[in-house]
C-alpha cells in the first residue's frame, strides 16, 4: 500500500468583505474553500476538479501556503505546514512546486530562460555556477526544448513552449509535490495532450506526486487516479477515476459529467441539465450548497448539511442519499 504523502484536514479559506449599509457597517465572508479533507498518495496523480469559481485553485494554492489558510491543518511529509515560521516553511519549498494556469504572466518578461531556470537553484543555495548549468542543461531537455531556447526571452515561445518552461522551473529543484494549476487550459487542444503527456513521462522518471487541477473532465480522466469534485468551496465526492466516471454518486457529479462529449455517436447519454445559477460563496445556501440547484433534493438538504461519508471502499460522498439519513434527518 502507498504511502500517504500529503493529508488535508478542515482547510478552510475565508475572505472578509466590510460593506456599509445607511451609515452601518456590515461584515460579509466569501468561503472560498469551506472544510476541505482528502488525502494524497506518494506517485499518485490526485485531481481536484469543478467549474469555475468553486475554490479549487483557491485549495491548491492554500495547501502550499502561497496564500493563508484561514483554518485547518496540511501535513505533508511527516510536517504540519500550517504551523511553520517562514524561515521553516521556505527549507519546505524544494519539496513542494507549482505549475501555473497562465504560462506568460507566471514567467518575468525581461529575464531569459537560463536564468528564469538558474533563480530557484541560487535562492536554494543549490550547487555551484558549473553544477546549475549541467542541471539547467538537463531540464531543458527533459521537458523537450533545445539548449538554444535558454538565451530567448519568454515572449519569443508558443503557449506550449512557455508552459514546458514553467514546467521545467517546478522539476528544478526535485520536488516531491507538484500542485498543476489547469497547466492545459490555456493551451491549444492540439498541445494540451503533448503537456499532458509529458507530465506523465516527467511522474514515471522522477517519481513525482501531483495535485491536479483542471475543469476539462476528459483530461483529467486521461491524467489521474483519484478525483474529488469540488461544488461552492466543499468537496461533495472523491472516488478513484474509473469509478467515478462509471457510477458517480452526487447529483452534482453526475450533472457534471453528463456534460462530458461521447466521441461514439451509437452511445446515447443522457444530459441533466441544472436549473438556475450557482449560488454566491459570499452568500452559501444552509445545510447542502447544492439543494438549491439539486434535482433530487430533500428537506433535510435545506438544513442540515452533509459529511463526506465513505458510501463504498475508497468512494465518499457528501449526499443525504448516501449517507444514511432519510428525508426528515432520522437515521436508517
Amino acid at each position: 500500500m502507498s504511502e500517504t504523502l500529503l493529508q488535508v484536514e478542515h482547510l478552510k479559506k475565508y475572505y472578509s468583505l466590510g460593506k456599509r449599509w445607511f451609515g452601518k457597517s456590515e461584515q460579509q465572508v466569501i468561503k472560498a474553500v469551506d472544510d476541505v479533507s482528502f488525502s494524497v498518495l506518494k506517485g499518485e496523480t490526485f485531481g481536484l476538479v469543478g467549474e469555475s469559481g468553486c475554490g479549487k485553485s483557491t485549495a491548491g494554492r492554500s495547501i502550499l501556503r502561497l496564500i493563508e489558510p484561514t483554518a485547518g491543518r496540511v501535513q505533508f511529509n511527516g510536517q504540519d505546514l500550517t504551523s511553520l515560521t517562514p524561515k521553516e516553511l521556505r527549507l519546505q519549498r524544494k519539496d513542494m512546486q507549482i505549475v501555473f494556469q497562465d504560462p506568460f504572466s507566471s514567467l518575468n518578461p525581461r529575464h531569459t530562460v537560463q536564468r528564469i531556470l538558474e533563480e530557484p537553484l541560487i535562492v536554494h543555495g543549490v550547487g555551484n555556477a558549473k553544477e546549475r548549468r549541467n542541471l539547467i542543461s538537463r531540464l531543458i531537455e527533459v521537458v523537450g526544448l533545445s539548449h538554444s531556447h535558454l538565451q530567448r526571452y519568454p515572449h519569443q515561445f508558443s503557449g506550449g513552449q512557455r508552459q514546458r518552461i514553467g514546467i521545467a522551473r517546478a522539476l528544478s529543484l526535485q520536488p516531491k509535490l507538484i500542485v498543476a494549476d489547469e497547466p492545459v487550459s490555456a493551451l491549444d487542444v492540439s498541445i494540451q495532450s503533448q503537456v499532458i503527456n509529458l507530465l506523465q513521462d516527467l511522474q514515471e522518471e522522477f517519481g513525482l506526486t501531483y495535485i491536479f487541477i483542471a475543469h476539462d473532465l476528459s483530461v483529467v480522466k486521461h491524467i489521474c487516479d483519484r478525483i474529488a469534485v469540488m461544488y461552492l468551496g466543499r468537496i461533495v465526492e472523491i472516488s478513484e477515476k474509473n469509478r467515478l466516471y462509471e457510477t458517480p454518486q452526487h447529483p452534482y457529479t453526475k450533472a457534471l459529467f453528463s456534460a462530458v462529449p461521447e466521441p461514439d455517436p451509437d452511445i446515447k447519454t443522457e444530459r441533466i441539465i441544472l436549473q438556475g445559477e450557482v449560488p454566491s460563496p459570499a452568500n452559501a445556501p444552509v445545510g447542502c450548497a447544492f439543494h438549491t440547484r439539486c434535482p433530487m433534493v430533500m428537506d433535510i438538504c435545506q438544513t442540515l448539511r452533509p459529511e463526506l461519508t465513505e458510501t463504498e471502499p475508497g468512494h465518499l460522498t457528501a449526499c443525504h442519499l448516501f449517507t444514511g439519513s432519510d428525508a426528515t434527518g432520522r437515521a436508517v
